[in-house]
């Protein structure tokens, strides 16, 4: 199925009342500040909660799921009871200045994140009719909107008068997207319905002053965007065998809770360190090494698209329980990570943190930390439960992994010349590289 034939999306949400995303505070920081580490006293660790093994849904999406998690617990399992990780074959190396020279950066864009369907939102921050969510991609205004049929789209968020930015980033409700430079005004589809004392303006054509539409599609929960307005992707073919399993942990079904912004390095200094759990114990000795073993998990692809599954604690005392005692969401972390920059960690329990890392230049991106909760947080409890469940993930991201990943972008122009090794425990980094590279290498082709 192509972008083009989507089917209407049924809002979850309707009988049971939803938040505003016009109320959700977008925050914005830069993990540059920071209080020495003398004096920096780590945020207490979430309470996780499992939602896998409370789940009864008998569709086949969410049985494929069920069943492969509780392999994936065996597969985790064999590694605790053997003290080893998942490792491929050899180790790789990459030029540093594959990270910091700003034409290969261009090239990157123009390969990756102007050819391929971008996950750019998750259903839940479009949770109903006339809702959207504006953001800024690559320095494009990007608007995705949900029309009063619930069918989702995608626009240049760019009046097509003058040029004015209709909506600041964010998301909202609106039954009508207005310009306020002169107000032009076009409904949640993009159409241009009203036109400013157009008695005096002159005539307009509505079908040709529309906003630019940009390929949107809709799978799992996830908001695909391409950027190319002339892309014709196929979201099913892109995600392949991965699809059910996303499907299965029900995104769709969830709540929007929060988002927060911070400012991140290069965008593949960003990603490396979401792909390995190497770095657990040493970068996170107070915060995800309470949660987290260290340097173990399962890795799986799917194209270009990967899972990282790493050892929970609790795994210890799990060792010795029959299959059918294992709760997957108490003993694993999976982490799904959707090409080229989206992390869904948290998918089987009742809070999930998602990470969507955007590059806006050679040496910079912005992480969108957005927060989604299984059931909306309605008391006093529930909601300071769900603000601390962001705050950690914000204050330990920006403190301890964008502090250190700043560090390494101040030292890629000294260490130009040189490369960076990425051991055999390091597969999903290799992985990551190996796609950029592919893609870098089809486009070249192309051109010729």
């Amino acid at each position: 199925m192509s972008l083009t034939a989507q089917l209407p999306y049924q809002n979850p949400f309707r009988a049971r009342g939803w938040k505003d995303c016009e109320d959700i505070v977008v925050q914005t920081s830069s993990p540059e500040i920071r209080a020495d580490d003398a004096e920096r006293q780590p945020p207490p660790a979430p309470e996780y909660s499992s939602w896998i093994s409370q789940d009864r849904s008998t569709d086949p999406a969410s049985v494929a799921m069920r069943r492969e998690a509780a392999e994936l617990v065996e597969r985790v399992m064999e590694h605790y009871r053997a003290n080893t990780t998942h490792e491929a074959d050899s180790q790789w190396t990459e030029p540093v200045a594959n990270y910091s020279d700003a034409d290969r950066w261009q090239r990157e864009m123009d390969a990756v994140h102007r050819t391929h369907p971008l996950p750019l939102a998750m259903s839940a921050e479009l949770p109903g009719p006339n809702t959207y969510k504006a953001l800024d991609v690559l320095g494009i205004p990007v608007l995705i909107t949900r029309d009063r049929q619930g069918v989702v789209h995608a626009m240049i968020n760019a009046c097509r008068h003058r040029g004015a930015k209709i909506i600041e980033p964010g998301c909202g409700v609106s039954k009508r997207l207005t310009c306020p430079y002169h107000s032009w005004s076009y409904d949640l589809a993009g159409e241009l319905r009203g036109v400013y004392a157009e008695k005096t303006f002159g005539d307009v054509s509505r079908a040709e002053r529309s906003l630019v539409r940009l390929p949107a599609g809709e799978r799992a929960g996830i908001v695909f965007v391409s950027l190319d307005p002339a892309a014709e992707p196929d979201l099913d073919e892109w995600l392949g065998d991965l699809q059910p399993l996303l499907e299965g942990m029900r995104l769709a079904d969830c709540h929007h809770h929060g988002t927060k912004e911070l400012t991140s390095p290069n965008w593949k200094v960003t990603l490396d360190g979401y792909l390995e759990t190497y770095h657990f114990a040493s970068l996170h000795p107070k915060t995800v090494f309470e949660t987290n073993l260290s340097n173990m998990m399962a890795h799986d692809t799917w194209g270009p698209h990967q899972r990282l599954s790493a050892a929970l604690r609790p795994i210890a005392q799990a060792v010795d329980l029959p299959p059918d005692q294992r709760d997957p969401g108490e003993l694993v972390g999976a982490i799904y990570w959707l090409y080229p920059g989206l992390a869904i960690a948290g998918g089987w329990r009742n809070k999930i943190a998602v990470s969507l890392v955007l590059p806006r230049t050679a040496t910079e991106s912005v992480t969108q930390q957005i927060i989604l909760l299984r059931d909306p947080a309605v008391t006093e409890e529930e909601r300071h439960a769900a603000d601390k469940f962001g705050e950690w993930f914000y204050e330990v991201v920006r403190d301890e992994d964008y502090a250190t990943t700043y560090g390494v972008q101040q030292g890629l122009a000294a260490l130009n010349g040189t490369d960076f090794v990425f051991g055999r425990n390091e597969p999903g980094l290799q992985h990551f590289h190996r796609t950029v590279h592919a893609h870098l290498d089809n486009t070249a082709r192309a051109a010729r």
